[in-house]
């Protein structure tokens, strides 16, 4: 059976890193989400942290009326958080672990121990219409435990299996991409969507898109980082062309 067609989420956070960096308004992430549009992306993610050091209410609210395209909501589980998605209804929200020393979101959510926390907020968010989508380890009985809380969709934290890319550590490779097909193959069994991100570039992106229950990836700082060069909408091709090239057999 041919692999589905497979999504391109952008993030954009980092366009607000650097606009925040001085102050102001530029560069624009909302500017940047819709050259993404345009180049080929299938949504745009943004994170709205606590400490709000780059994606701000603001953001979130231009994104919600400017793009033609889905938002994808990501989100620390507390109840500020929670407001603000309740009250703008994204088309998906996105649970994140969160903690202001972190540089960016390390690993995925403990939805084992946090599942008495995690439940309330995955109801009340489903019951809004919003699609919720757990971030987390890619192990088999995270996808029990995301199946148990009645989430529809799990995103596989890939930053692992892309540090081994960048050591060139190829043991370690062929250890994390066994671990991302378990979780996924297993996940996929249970009925949950399958995305999966962080970390991912043009190099490591072929084996996670060869992976069949991928639906979806969520890409941000290496497409921000080519863009330097290349400029975004160079970027946005050159990633798409490396899934597509990666995702042998996919459906017309």
């Amino acid at each position: 059976m041919p692999a589905s067609p497979l999504r391109l989420g952008v993030n954009v956070d980092h366009v607000a890193t650097l606009r925040n960096a001085r102050g102001g308004t530029m560069p624009d992430p909302v500017r940047a989400a819709k050259v993404a549009i345009a180049a080929g992306a299938d949504g745009i993610t943004a994170h709205l942290r606590e400490d709000r050091r780059h994606i701000r209410d603001a953001d979130v609210e231009r994104l919600m009326r400017e793009i033609d395209r889905p938002l994808n909501f990501e989100m620390a589980a507390t109840d500020e958080m929670l407001g603000i998605a309740l009250r703008l209804k994204p088309h998906a929200a996105c649970l994140v672990p969160e903690k202001r020393q972190e540089r960016t979101t390390e690993g995925g959510l403990d939805i084992v121990g946090g599942r008495e926390h995690l439940a309330p907020v995955i109801r009340q968010l489903g019951e809004a219409g919003i699609r919720v989508s757990l971030f987390v380890e890619p192990e088999v009985h995270v996808m029990d435990a995301a199946r148990a809380l009645g989430a529809p969709v799990v995103e596989l934290h890939t930053g692992t299996y892309c540090e081994a890319v960048i050591a060139g550590d190829r043991d370690r490779i062929r250890i994390e991409l066994a671990r991302l097909a378990r979780a996924a193959e297993h996940g996929g069994a249970l009925g949950l969507e399958i995305h999966a991100g962080h970390g991912l570039t043009v190099e490591s992106v072929g084996p996670v898109a060869a992976l069949p229950q991928v639906r979806e990836l969520n890409i941000g700082h290496a497409l921000m980082a080519e863009a330097l060069f290349d400029g975004l909408a160079a970027s946005i091709r050159a990633m798409r062309a490396a899934m597509e090239a990666g995702r042998p057999g996919r459906a017309a």
